[in-house]
């Protein structure tokens, strides 16, 4: 948890209330809900919020501050962006009972150097970017580590059994789930193969396949027809 990061925010009144007028400023609108606690709106400024962010992610409790009230424990449920300029529009904050287990995502942090990439010439693939965990927020990741220097050949696996988290974190994503792997190089045939699947691909329109057929010379006298 980082104790010491905090976040101010205003009050907001209505949804909705002085909305361009505050963006202009710099705000955005915020709203805070948990369970057992009404759904409060607040005003946070972006540029402060985007530190924020930057540093916690999803999956770090931090402090939401509100004028004179005390601090509140949360974590950043959602962020939405703005379809045009990309900027962020709209976050949810959940606020955190202490003394209570939570269920979150996780990123994965995927760290070392795979053997079979460097030795065998392999592709690195990455099945998933986060998995589910259930703990008490004080045992709450940044992020898991994935080792993949013991990815040595094409048939070894990194699964979600083979993360060490510790008694306290509850993992609730399918142990056996493939974390990563490396495939072996395509070979040119491979890659012929590929193009022949795209240029299959390519005939379908609307889930409909266009079956090529064989060239017909149409009389002209049954044209007229």
């Amino acid at each position: 948890m980082a104790d010491t990061l905090s976040l101010s925010v205003l009050p907001r009144e209505a949804a909705g209330k002085n909305l361009n007028s505050s963006r202009k400023s710099g705000l955005i609108p915020a709203v805070l809900y948990g369970r057992g606690i009404s759904p409060k709106m607040f005003w946070v400024n972006i540029i402060e919020f985007g530190k924020v962010l930057h540093v916690t992610g999803e999956s770090t409790i931090f402090s939401l501050v509100a004028g004179k009230s005390a601090a509140l424990n949360v974590l950043v449920h959602d962020v939405q962006l703005d379809p045009i300029s990309n900027r962020v529009s709209h976050v949810d904050f959940y606020q955190v009972d202490m003394d209570e287990e939570l269920e979150t995502d996780i990123p994965l942090e995927f760290i070392g150097e795979a053997p079979a990439v460097r030795e065998l010439g392999g592709i690195l693939v990455k099945t998933l970017e986060s998995i589910g965990v259930r703990c008490l927020p004080k045992n709450l990741p940044h992020s898991i580590a994935v080792d993949i220097s013991t990815l040595v050949t094409f048939d070894d696996q990194i699964k979600v059994s083979d993360l060490a988290l510790g008694e306290t974190i509850e993992i609730m994503t399918d142990v056996d789930t493939v974390l990563a792997l490396v495939e072996a190089p395509r070979t040119d045939a491979d890659m012929a193969a590929l193009e022949v699947k795209a240029e299959m691909d390519v005939t379908k329109v609307a889930g409909v396949v266009k079956e090529s057929a064989p060239a017909v010379e149409v009389d002209k006298k049954d044209k007229k027809k």
